[in-house]
């Protein structure tokens, strides 16, 4: 693997076990998690705004309101997001558990419908607000690592069309002119994008998240391409805009995209299963970093799509490869799916509160495979959804 600093982004009861210890100092001094980590090894965490801010008004508090055909509703439950944990107005207690943490780094994402509601309508009480969280982190010794665009779009872009509408590459790019500019002096870790291929296969070929269209594998495909272009609009951006040197290594700007990859394993050893496999892995996990490594954008969709096309500023418009992971997936070829496939989770396994089955193994064979790709690796996302936080200790050493 590169010789790079790794950023384990988990949740901020990354240290709760059985019984739960505290978030006193002392209680954190006894933890056993970090003792022996490698000099220059970074352990943070990570959050997006609609997950964590509340008073959100953007496509997915629409969607949260609405339901699928058959009636269930789109959020669980029927419980929308709603204020979340309020992180909007509890940045302090945020600040104080990261500090209790030994957080080095914090990446968070920026709400586009906070800060322009309406084409052209900005909002600078929120913008300095972001401002003064990134100052306030540096303060303490927590390096920002801002995410741009981390799924949720303001209604005024998603009744557009979102990325299917080329009209928001423009829009996007416009609104990172402006984050350059305002958090440039104390930000110069970007994220442009959070798991492109993730909102492309969610939206148009499952349809569990907005717009909800499920089986369009031409949209998919097309929402992943002007995706990977917005990114090169915003990169691009965020160096022309963002010339502050905020930590003095003379790196003002550190640009990458969150990629979201997964161990795809074929369900037998059948030749069209472990095909299938393979044409889920290229499409998912490969399309994304080819791109920004060789500035191609090659996606192919049997029977539906093929594109190959060279994209003017995409090739080396990354410092350094994110890496969101998460679970191994089962693949059984079925060609009556979309999807061409049907993935699944093995009985009898560990899983999370999503249903989700952890890989530490996976997450090695990951980066090994990433790795060859030539870009610095960081590790912006790996967690455990657990809601009464029995197995989040274990599954953190497991994957230390």
């Amino acid at each position: 693997m590169n010789r790079a600093s790794i950023v384990v982004a988990a949740s901020l009861g990354l240290l709760y076990r059985t019984p739960r210890p505290g978030l006193d100092g002392a209680s954190i001094d006894l933890a056993e998690l970090g003792k022996g980590l490698p000099r220059g090894f970074k352990l943070g965490a990570a959050t997006a705004a609609h997950q964590v801010e509340g008073g959100r008004d953007n496509d997915w508090t629409a969607w949260e309101r609405t339901a699928f055909p058959d009636g269930r509703p789109h959020a669980k439950h029927n419980d929308p997001s709603g204020l979340a944990c309020d992180s909007w107005n509890r940045f302090k207690e945020d600040l104080q558990m990261l500090n209790q943490l030994g957080a080095k780094s914090y990446r968070f994402s920026v709400e586009w419908s906070r800060l322009e509601p309406r084409r052209g309508e900005w909002n600078a009480e929120a913008m300095d607000r972001d401002v003064f969280w990134t100052r306030r982190l540096r303060e303490e010794g927590i390096e920002p690592l801002v995410t741009v665009w981390h799924f949720t779009l303001p209604t005024w872009v998603a009744e557009q069309g979102a990325f299917e509408n080329a009209q928001s590459i423009a829009d996007t790019e416009a609104f990172t002119v402006r984050l350059a500019q305002a958090l440039g002096p104390t930000v110069d870790g970007w994220v442009t994008l959070n798991e492109p291929n993730i909102h492309a296969a969610k939206g148009y070929l499952q349809g569990e998240w907005p717009p909800g269209r499920k089986g369009d594998t031409r949209t998919q495909a097309q929402v992943m391409a002007n995706l990977l272009r917005a990114h090169a609009k915003m990169a691009a951006a965020l160096r022309t805009h963002d010339t502050a040197d905020a930590d003095g290594d003379t790196h003002a700007t550190r640009v990458s995209v969150a990629h979201h990859a997964r161990i795809f394993q074929p369900a037998t050893n059948s030749t069209l299963d472990t095909a299938i496999a393979g044409l889920t892995d290229d499409f998912f996990n490969e399309s994304v970093p080819r791109a920004l490594v060789t500035g191609r954008i090659r996606l192919s969709v049997p029977g539906t799509l093929e594109t190959d096309e060279q994209v003017d500023g995409l090739k080396g418009s990354i410092a350094y490869l994110g890496l969101n992971c998460y679970a191994r997936v089962p693949v059984r070829a079925d060609l009556s799916n979309p999807a061409l496939s049907n993935q699944y989770v093995r009985s009898g396994g560990p899983t999370n509160d999503q249903g989700w089955e952890p890989s530490p193994d996976g997450l090695y064979l990951l980066l090994m495979r990433l790795n060859a790709w030539g870009v610095p690796l960081v590790i912006t996302e790996n967690g455990l959804a657990d809601s009464l936080g029995e197995d989040r200790r274990a599954f953190l050493a497991e994957h230390l």
